[in-house]
């Protein structure tokens, strides 16, 4: 099920594929090459449920000779896993049993038989006592869970392992899962969370079953840029070593990071537009691409507004290169929904930031907290008093 060190768990690459096949953006002549792919994928492990439900789906034409293939050669393997089970059993020890319980998982795995492997899985803990291995059972469940996207599944494995760790374990396994929970938490929309556990994997990530090292850096960037202040950004994105030295071969990401922290506006809409596209087609951001994309123009806007107590709003359209209608438009819609503290003025043409300031807003929750309390009192004295 793991893949090999330095590569792509197969399955996951195999999902990815099944999400741009059915996504209505992926360019058609990219299907054709996909959809081959993706049968190719399905033949060679014999994922014979899966193949049903893509058939049904229309995403592939139904082959019962294939289908009929696939179901013979599952049967056959089953077969043989079951007598190693047994001949492990009856003739040799309980690391050999163990052995051809987990062969079997994987086995189960591979075919994308979810459940089975699953209750397998659960079959080869009860044989293991390390727990190294019970951990890397672990992982297997989470890997089957991101090929699933079942969130709930994902959840309780984390949960499941953080609990191993309190027993023991080793700095490698827990770095590991700190990627496997930052990229649950960015799936699920906490990026703030996922962009300190990527942070704190940046120098000992060795997570290439789940993706390769540049779209690692790639996912820590755009979960930073949303979720760090200036100074965080400057000393733990933009100066990081480990960033520089992948960021160029990102397609926009190196200037979409240095536009922003540099206040280059402009190049920075400009490079936004590039990786949107990049955005819209990954698998695990898809579902948040509308958020994402209001996220970071809330960043971007404020941080422009920061410098100024008024200014026009032609000279802000003109930094960021569009129109003075699509800025008013932006802004009168993230002003209305709390996002930017400022007030546009459409007859000057100009833009006043409120700031709020803490020191005063503090001072307003006491006075409105000490009212509340007067008066729950004032209620309490008349009752005593009847």
């Amino acid at each position: 099920m793991e893949g090999q060190d330095g590569t792509q768990q197969p399955h996951l690459v195999l999902a990815h594929k099944l999400f741009l096949l059915t996504h209505p953006d992926a360019p058609d002549i990219e299907k054709v090459c996909l959809k081959e792919e993706v049968l190719a994928a399905v033949k060679a492990d014999d994922m014979a449920s899966l193949y049903e439900t893509l058939a049904a789906d229309l995403v592939l034409e139904m082959d019962q000779s294939v289908l009929d293939a696939m179901r013979a050669k599952i049967d056959d393997e089953l077969k043989k896993l079951d007598e190693k089970i047994a001949d492990a059993e009856e003739n040799l020890g309980e690391s050999e049993v163990r052995e051809a319980h987990l062969a079997k998982s994987l086995f189960y795995t591979r075919i994308g038989d979810k459940e089975k492997a699953l209750e397998q899985l659960k079959v080869t803990e009860s044989k293991t006592v390390a727990v190294g291995q019970k951990m890397d059972l672990v992982f297997y469940t989470l890997q089957l869970g991101f090929f699933y996207m079942d969130f709930d599944l994902i959840s309780k494995s984390i949960d499941k392992a953080k609990n191993l760790f309190e027993e023991g374990g080793d700095w490698e396994r827990k770095n590991r899962l700190k990627v496997y929970e930052g990229l649950y938490c960015m799936s699920t929309r906490n990026f703030k969370k996922a962009a300190n556990l990527f942070l704190d994997s940046i120098s000992t990530f060795t997570t290439y079953e789940l993706f390769p090292y540049d779209t690692f850096i790639f996912y820590t960037v755009l979960t930073s840029i949303i979720s760090l202040d200036r100074v965080s950004l400057k000393q733990k994105v933009v100066d990081a070593p480990e960033i520089l030295t992948v960021i160029g071969k990102i397609p926009y990401l190196s200037e979409f990071l240095n536009s922003l922290y540099d206040c280059q506006y402009k190049s920075f809409f400009s490079a936004f537009a590039g990786l949107a596209e990049q955005i819209k087609l990954d698998r695990y951001l898809h579902p948040h691409f509308r958020y994402y994309m209001r996220e970071v123009r809330t960043v971007v806007y404020s941080q422009f507004l920061e410098s100024y107590k008024s200014v026009t709003i032609e000279a802000m359209a003109k930094a960021f290169g569009v129109t003075v209608e699509f800025i008013d438009l932006e802004l009168s819609r993230f002003i209305a929904a709390g996002k930017l503290h400022c007030k546009i003025d459409k007859v000057a043409g100009v833009l006043e930031t409120n700031r709020p300031d803490a020191k005063n807003a503090l001072y307003q929750s006491t006075i409105k907290q000490g009212d509340f309390l007067l008066n729950r009192i004032q209620k309490l004295s008349r009752v005593i008093d009847l």
